[in-house]
């Protein structure tokens, strides 16, 4: 690419993932002003090494990018803390209009889901953000990672199952609405 084309080529390629790498650094940091300042520090890094790159998938070296700043900024400003908080409602909204008890179960089963999530490590956590929120291949994901593809694919295995244990535990303390908000979970997570 020559020197003249590449700013454009640069907004062409890399601006389109902003909200991908939104979310990506929102989960890490557990903060909103934290993820843009991660994600304006990320899109800096990969303007400046933009003329660098030799083609292949730009939203797996952005998200990359991204991951390595989050890392970078949550060891230098919260060393001793794991990461992560999500606050955005990330499930599509139903066609049909709920009853106000759907209503009150689906906001529960959201809230659950958001916590369990939140009580990962930032590991479980990114790979289970990447595969199913940000819908990345596994070889993506080991591009973005470092990892190996067989070791995301182990690694997203243990984040489900740890993801099952953590809301099974949170689910225990209310028996009653357990298999409620379990049935309203599963359809949360199917729509």
């Amino acid at each position: 690419m020559t020197e003249q084309n590449w700013p454009g080529t640069f907004e062409q390629a890399i601006l389109s993932h902003l909200d991908a790498a939104y979310n990506l650094a929102r989960w890490l940091t557990r903060n909103e002003q934290d993820a843009q300042d991660v994600v304006q520090e990320a899109y800096l890094r990969a303007f400046r090494f933009f003329p660098g790159f030799r083609g292949g998938d730009v939203r797996a070296w952005l998200m990359k990018i991204v991951r390595n700043a989050c890392y970078t900024w949550l060891n230098a400003n919260r060393p001793l803390q794991d990461a992560a908080e999500f606050d955005e409602n990330f499930f599509p909204t139903d066609s049909r209009a709920p009853n106000p008890e759907e209503v009150v179960l689906q906001n529960d089963s959201v809230a659950l889901l958001r916590t369990a999530l939140e009580k990962l490590p930032p590991n479980s956590r990114e790979v289970l953000i990447l595969r199913e929120l940000e819908g990345m291949s596994y070889k993506e994901i080991a591009d973005i990672t470092g990892m190996p593809v067989g070791t995301v694919m182990s690694s997203l295995s243990r984040a489900r199952g740890r993801l099952r244990q953590v809301l099974t535990t949170l689910m225990n303390g209310d028996p009653v609405q357990s298999s409620r908000r379990m049935a309203a979970l599963n359809a949360a997570l199917n729509a």
